[in-house]
């Protein structure tokens, strides 16, 4: 990830709310699951750490992002912002692009041909 795109990805996070809270229990595989499906619906989330969880921030924002396969945008003090870009998602968006670009040719050349 350039720092471009994490600059960008730390803006767009500083609106987002933490949707899940890491406490007491530290990372158990359920809540590592519901990262994981929170990352493909929406690819930016935030996490807070409740002061009753002993662990170092930092750390759980690597340990889950090597557990997610997705990448830590930012930790700062008890908030951690992952990013997992979505496959599906960008397959889709190029496609769509891709058909605007033939539609866009395509009227072009009715255009040119009258």
């Amino acid at each position: 990830m350039t720092s471009k795109e994490r600059s960008e990805l730390k803006g767009l996070a500083m609106k987002l709310e933490p949707i899940f809270n890491i406490g007491k229990s530290s990372l158990t595989p359920e809540l590592t699951q519901a990262v994981a499906e929170a990352l493909e619906k929406r690819e930016l989330i935030k996490l807070g750490v409740l002061k009753n969880c002993i662990d170092d921030p930092n750390e759980l924002a690597q340990v889950l992002a090597e557990r997610t396969k997705s990448e830590v945008v930012q930790v700062i003090g008890k908030k951690i912002v992952l990013y997992k870009k979505n496959m599906k998602k960008a397959a889709a968006k190029k496609k769509e692009a891709d058909k605007k670009n033939t539609d866009k040719k395509n009227t072009d050349k009715k255009k040119t041909v009258k």
